[in-house]
Order: C-alpha cells, then structure tokens, then sequence
C-alpha cells in the first residue's frame, strides 16, 4: 500500500481529444440510440439501484485485493462512475424497464460483473484510477504488465463455462452436477443454453449448491418433473443461501399473505419471486393496499401471480390504475380478478382495445363493464383473438349487448367451442343465451338445449 492506495495503481491522464473520446465512448454506451437515460427512471428506484451498484463494485474491488476501508473510499470518490454503471444497467436491460420490470438483485450483479471484469482486462492495475476519474481517463502504465483475472471477458468466460459442463472426466462420464441434472430432466444442451445465460452455473457445487436447493423444493412438493424448467428460468436459484437467504424470503413472503401450502405453484409459475429484495416486495404490497385490497386478497394476488412483484410500482401499476380508474374500472375488483392485466402497455395493448370496442358502438360506461366482469378481456391479442371472434359473433344474430353481459366469450376458443357450439344451436332451430351456448359443460349443454326445443314444440 502507498498512501493507503494499492501500491500498483498509477494516477496520470490522457490528452483533452482522448479524454474527450473516453467519456463519449462509455457514456455511448449507456443509453440506446440516445433516447433511454436515468431520466425515465424514478429516482427511488435510480437510488436502489445506486446501491446495488455500490455492492457490486465493492465486492468487486474487495475481489481484486483491496481492503474493505479501501473499497468504501473508492466508491465514495466515485459518484460519477456509479451513475455510469446504472445507466449501462438500464442499457442493458433496456426491454425490462420499457415493460415496467424491475430487475432483481442477483440480474443486477450478472449484468454488471462482466462490465467491470473486461474494464479490469482492458485497464488492468488503473482501473481504480478508471472508476474515480470517470469520465476523465487514466493512461495505462506500458511497461508494467497489466493485472488480469483468469477468467476475464463476458465471451471467453462463457465459453469456459460451457466447456466445464461439457467436459467428461477419465472414466468418460461428465460431472458429477451435470448427471444430476440430467437426471432430473435436463438434456446437455439445456444445460449449455442455462450456462450460456448464466456461466456462474457451470460452478455450482452438487453437494453444496445445486442439491440441497432441489431436495428442499422437493419437500415443498414440487414435482420432480417441474424441477428443470424451475432451474431454467432461474437458475441463480442454486447460488442463493437456503438458510440465509430462501428460507427467510420465504417466511417474509408468507407474513405478507403468500398461501404455504402453495409454495411448490408459486414457485414454478415466478421462481424469480424469491430473489427479490423486501423492500421492492413492500413497495407492491404497499400498492395493493392502498389500491383498497385487504391482506387477505393481497396474499391471494402474491399466490396466484407472483410475478406481479417484477412491475414497477410507478413505472406499471400505478399508471395502469390510473388508466382503469378513468373508464371506470374498480381497480381493486380488477387486480384481485385479473392482476396479469397490470403488466401490459398501456399504449401498446389497453388503449388499442378499449378503442376498438368503442368503435364498435359501445359507450365508456359499457366498456367499464365489460372489464368489470371479465378482467382477462384485455390480455388477448387484439388482431389474433378479438378481432375474429367479434367477426363471428357478428353472424350469430345476437345483440351487441349480449357481449357487455358475457365478455368471457372472447375466452372460448372459436375454432373447438364456439363454432361447433353455435353450429348445434343453429341446427336445432332454437336460441339459447350466449352464455348458456358456451359456458355450460357438454351434458347441461344438450339438457339446455333439449329443455329449449321441447318448449318451443309445446308452442
């Protein structure tokens, strides 16, 4: 150490025109075609994600050699640099931010690892002096040999990782993790593709990691058969302490309304929910109530679509209330019906459809309704689902007001329920409601449609 520094770490700078280069380089790249930036983000999420980012270079930092007192006065003399790293953040995970998605802590650290490992592999030793002078740069030293880590570079450190599953031991047979998840389902390739996402994966100890977070959904009574497809949509799952981590997330969610008999659904439907920080976790039960929920619906939506967690609050839910409420709509009817509906684009999907149905000549009011009573009308695709269907139901001979009354029939499929349904009405000659044509099993279909025929013979 000189001066409390790392004692390798050199202080110069570039020229003006390099610098100048430097600064446009990196911040070129945090933003896609110019138009996405901190600024669209509200600043209490910019404020987690700051310290997220911190954690991040900290344990980064510490990685290289540098004392913890060290770290801490590095991060605090570099402001600037950890607005960069949010901002490449967002830059990165651009589509999760225009959808409303907050990323999790452990998408956080994937995302920005591999940037600081090919900052270390391109600055070597300066890269302290990289962080605390951004955007201004340093100049390497060339006469001393640069420090990096073995396995430096996003690419490179997938392909190894890639390999290490590949590779097979003396005895011809690969490793010991990777039968295992063989057995529970995963071919090689989805292990390659899982690693290729994640190369930490690759890493995971079978004793240590990857088994005891199975064995421990497994006693949740998560099928053996779900287990794979768990993995694959989160496989970070395995990196996560069961008694510091899981466990605890687990017991906070239930306290909040989480059903535990219903772990092993919950699970398989969002396994990202238990790698959610408690804050963002508050923060959307925190909405629900004020949306006028009780604790008991709240746990209902926590249970029934977990996955509600990954909106943002300001950025998602609340603008979309805001849009419902202006039709009408009681949102806390809605989100404990329909919460799926919270997570489409307002300008994208609830617009085009509350337009299209007013085209059609229904009023606001009669829309509201609609919504009200189905509140999965606005998750189908308007030119694949709506469209069609409201096509046929114009040959049915039905007043537009039937469809205010039963907007579930857009649910039915038109080709296995609604046709041939229809076809039989129309051959009996009789006319039965719509909801009795559609939402009626096949036996009370034929009693109600026997039942109809035999009245209009008595007539």
């Amino acid at each position: 150490m000189e001066n409390g520094r790392v004692g390798y770490l050199v202080r110069t700078r570039l020229p003006f025109p390099e610098k100048l280069f430097f600064c446009r380089a990196k911040f070129a790249d945090s933003e896609v075609d110019g138009s996405f930036s901190l600024r669209v983000v509200p600043q209490t999420l910019i404020a987690g994600e700051k310290e997220e980012a911190k954690a991040v270079l900290t344990l980064f930092l510490k990685k290289q050699g540098l004392s913890n007192a060290v770290a801490a006065r590095i991060i605090n003399k570099s402001d600037l640099f950890i607005d960069h790293l949010v901002s490449r953040l967002h830059s990165v995970h651009k589509s999760r931010y225009l959808v409303g998605r907050e990323l999790t802590t452990l998408e956080i650290r994937d995302a920005l690892i591999p940037y600081l490992e090919s900052l270390l592999e391109e600055h070597g030793r300066i890269l302290v002096d990289v962080v605390e002078n951004f955007p201004d740069p340093p100049v390497k030293d060339n006469p001393v040999t640069q420090v990096t880590p073995p396995d430096s570079g996003n690419d490179s450190k997938k392909l190894k990782a890639v390999s290490r599953v590949s590779e097979t031991g003396p005895a011809g047979k690969l490793r010991p993790q990777v039968l295992y998840l063989m057995e529970l389902g995963m071919d090689l390739e989805k292990i390659k593709v899982i690693t290729r996402r994640f190369p930490s994966f690759a890493y995971y100890s079978l004793e240590g990691k990857i088994k005891p977070v199975v064995e421990f959904f497994l006693e949740l009574g998560v099928p053996k058969s779900d287990i794979a497809v768990i993995l694959s949509k989160r496989p970070q799952l395995c990196g996560i302490s069961l008694s510091e981590n899981l466990k605890p997330t687990m017991t906070f969610l239930e306290d909040l309304g989480v059903d535990k008999k219903q772990w092993a659904k919950v699970i398989y439907r969002f396994p990202a929910l238990l790698t959610y920080s408690r804050q963002k976790v508050k923060m959307t039960v925190d909405f629900l109530y004020e949306m006028g929920l009780s604790s008991e619906n709240v746990g209902k939506i926590l249970t029934r679509c977990p996955n509600i967690i990954s909106y943002s609050v300001e950025d998602k839910l609340r603008p979309t209330a805001k849009y419902f409420s202006s039709l009408g709509v009681d949102i806390a009817a809605l989100l404990l019906r329909c919460p799926q509906t919270f997570g489409l684009s307002i300008e994208a999907n609830l617009k085009p459809v509350t337009e299209f149905f007013l085209d059609k000549g229904y009023t606001m009011e009669e829309v509201a309704t609609m919504i009200s009573r189905y509140g999965a009308l606005y998750t189908f695709s308007l030119v694949d689902n709506l469209m069609p269907k409201w096509e046929f139901f114009l040959t049915m001979d039905y007043p537009k007001s039937e469809l205010v009354k039963f907007p579930q029939y857009f649910g039915y499929s038109l080709k296995d329920r609604i046709k041939p349904r229809f076809a039989i009405v129309n051959e009996s000659g009789v006319k039965l409601l719509l909801n009795q044509v559609l939402s009626l099993s096949s036996s009370d279909f034929e009693k109600a449609l026997k039942k109809k025929m035999e009245k209009q013979r008595v007539k």
